[in-house]
């Protein structure tokens, strides 16, 4: 099972960056999504940028996995997922143009 780990870029060369995820910093490469500016926040797997994320998407994924790790820990959620408690579930579009059209089935 692969993690994506929000990084934000703190500085670049050609196509490696030098990016933290607010603890740690890492190199990292962006062969997959070309040069990226300092301040771009990216989802990382295994040392590679692999999509850019808008700030706020980065701190959601950084507060759900800060949740997990505390619940590892047996530790207290908080509101690491304060953003889904107040979110009703939500079906795919395909599924939800179905449901809407009154088909039982996909």
């Amino acid at each position: 099972m692969c993690v994506g780990i929000p990084m934000k870029i703190l500085s670049r060369e050609e196509l490696a960056a030098t990016a933290s995820d607010g603890t740690h910093t890492h190199l990292i490469d962006l062969a997959l999504t070309g040069p990226l500016e300092p301040g771009t926040w990216v989802l990382t797997f295994l040392g590679t940028a692999r999509e850019v994320l808008s700030e706020v998407e980065a701190i959601k994924i950084k507060n759900a996995l800060d949740g997990l790790r505390a619940l590892i820990e047996g530790r207290d959620l908080g509101d690491a997922f304060a953003d889904l408690e107040t979110r009703e579930p939500q079906l795919p579009p395909h599924l939800q143009a179905a449901h809407d059209k009154g088909e039982t089935t996909a």
